[in-house]
């Protein structure tokens, strides 16, 4: 059995207090999940919502953006474990008309939901435009006119919201509601989570922190998502849209617990030991799924990224310290979103602010390597 070393948890609590006091974001959360329990939980700084600045506080929500990923994706390992759904399944067999007003390559009928949950689909670019986001008919048509950049499989590209968007149709085929529906019923809700919603209701939005660019915005790498949309976050028809690829909204706390019920899931809850199992397999090969922009395999299960074993664990977001099968899924602006099996920490920070990604990338590594620090 391990333990939380208090001093070590509050030198991390610290840390980021620090980073509120030094004006480099004005608000953020850090939660440390570990064996079960919520090990400890910080609130530091403003919340700015709407034309209102106030004190922010543990019941503050913030937007996970691409954290959301995991959520969504963790969703369909429940459809895939359940029978409800296979991995080599094609996208056009679950979804009537899918690119086939595109004018694009015939290979979109090879895209199997494997693809799509790996990022090798071919379609990193695809839109889909924020007024169409609460509109699912709009979506569907919208998704009949894509087209593929690429062949499926013979690369990796970041698909920052047009996978999800598929993943949360497929869910919609599979089972007949909602996806946000489906969602909190059967898997936020049997997990006692009441401060993780993908799909904001109207009555919490007074508890979202809005989002803040803290230094000049400058468009997101990928070319799918720009500074703009970073800032439909704000209004009140994309928090309800619940954006499968990163539009969810959450304390730290329900996001570290989230991945306490996941590394280490319990006999009566939403999740099997079958489907976990399925789901953080790495499935990308090293020799052609490697991200493109900074040149290492990607390390990729379903949805989810790996640590990993070949020492490039602060590339994947982890910091050092966490093991090889630690698992989860970084968000914009440096939202931070992992468990670890092997020790049974998890790990959630949240903050409305946005920096430049080198900033970001440096903080995200210090709070990992800190928190893996914590366990003992």
């Amino acid at each position: 059995m391990t333990s939380i070393n208090q001093d070590k948890l509050q030198e991390l609590f610290d840390y980021v207090e620090g980073i509120v006091d030094a004006e480099k974001v004005p608000a953020a959360q850090i939660a440390i999940g570990h064996e079960g329990e919520l090990a400890g939980m910080r609130t530091f700084g403003v919340a700015h919502q709407g034309r209102s600045v106030g004190p922010a506080g543990d019941d503050t929500l913030f937007c996970m953006f691409s954290s959301t990923k995991a959520i969504v994706g963790i969703g369909v390992w429940k459809l895939l474990d359940e029978g409800l759904l296979d991995l080599d399944e094609r996208v056009v067999d679950i979804i009537p008309g899918w690119c086939a007003e595109g004018n694009g390559e015939a290979s979109y009928a090879d895209v199997t939901v494997r693809n799509v949950m790996l990022h090798t689909g071919g379609f990193p670019h695809a839109p889909m435009n924020p007024r169409l986001w609460e509109d699912r008919d709009a979506r569907l048509r919208r998704m009949m006119g894509w087209r593929l950049n690429w062949t499926p499989d013979t690369q990796w590209e970041y698909h920052a919201t047009s996978a999800h968007w598929v993943l949360a149709e497929i869910i919609e085929q599979k089972t007949g509601e909602d996806f946000r529906d489906w969602l909190r019923g059967n898997l936020l809700d049997p997990m006692g989570l009441d401060n993780l919603y993908v799909g904001l209701p109207d009555g919490e939005h007074g508890r979202a922190a809005s989002i803040v660019y803290t230094e000049e915005p400058l468009p997101v790498d990928g070319g799918e998502v720009f500074p703009q949309t970073i800032l439909h976050f704000n209004l009140a028809s994309q928090r309800r849209a619940g954006c499968p690829g990163g539009g969810a909204f959450a304390n730290a706390a329900d996001v570290a617990m989230f991945y306490q019920q996941v590394i280490a899931p319990a006999d009566d809850g939403p999740l099997s030991r079958t489907a976990v199992e399925l789901g953080t397999t790495v499935m990308t090969n090293p020799d052609r799924h490697t991200d493109p922009l900074s040149g290492i395999h990607v390390n990729r299960a379903l949805t989810v990224v790996l640590a990993g074993d070949d020492g490039l664990t602060e590339e994947r977001g982890f910091g050092t310290g966490a093991s090889p099968s630690a698992f989860g899924h970084a968000g914009a602006g440096g939202q931070i979103a992992w468990g670890d099996p092997e020790t049974g920490l998890s790990v959630g920070f949240l903050t409305n602010g946005f920096q430049q990604d080198d900033n970001v990338r440096e903080r995200t590594a210090t709070i990992g390597t800190m928190a893996a620090a914590c366990v003992e």
